[in-house]
């Protein structure tokens, strides 16, 4: 298949089926948190504590948006809001042991998901297909692991 339309039209089919996983991973605890919450708490968890400007730099919104969904996070318990020993002006923000059960949940579902799509394919198909994603993730910029892993470019 060296047709770059017919290329793509095969990566958008793969990518009906995670983002099927991603919403359902989202679906299974939305009850407790909102999309916008969920990448607050995604964030701290892979990034470690960090105070309102961070979270609302990385996300890529006003400080106030950031603000709200904090507030709610600390009302909810999920995440914990304690001055900066550092800087007193600033509030440092750690996920709760709750808060932490929560992005756990939600990437083992994920992981799950995936695995579960993957036992129908050969173990052949299976590395050419990690070593394929991460070459497409690569070209993207998209990181491999640490601060910016799990957490999607999405608005809040």
């Amino acid at each position: 298949m060296d047709d770059p339309d017919r290329q793509a039209d095969a990566v958008m089919r793969a990518a009906r089926v995670l983002v099927g996983v991603i919403a359902r991973s989202v679906a299974e605890v939305e009850d407790i948190v909102s999309l916008p919450q969920l990448r607050v708490l995604v964030l701290v968890a892979s990034r470690g504590t960090l105070n309102l400007g961070q979270v609302a730099e990385a996300l890529g919104v006003h400080p106030s948006n950031a603000t709200r969904t904090v507030e709610r996070l600390v009302v909810a318990g999920l995440l914990e809001r304690t001055e900066d020993p550092a800087d007193r002006r600033y509030l440092a923000l750690e996920l709760s042991k709750d808060g932490h059960d929560v992005v756990e949940s939600v990437m083992a579902y994920r992981r799950e998901s995936i695995l579960a799509v993957m036992e129908n394919m050969s173990p052949t198909s299976r590395r050419a297909l990690a070593r394929t994603l991460e070459s497409f993730a690569e070209a993207a910029g998209e990181p491999s692991e640490g601060e910016d892993a799990y957490v999607l470019g999405l608005p809040t």
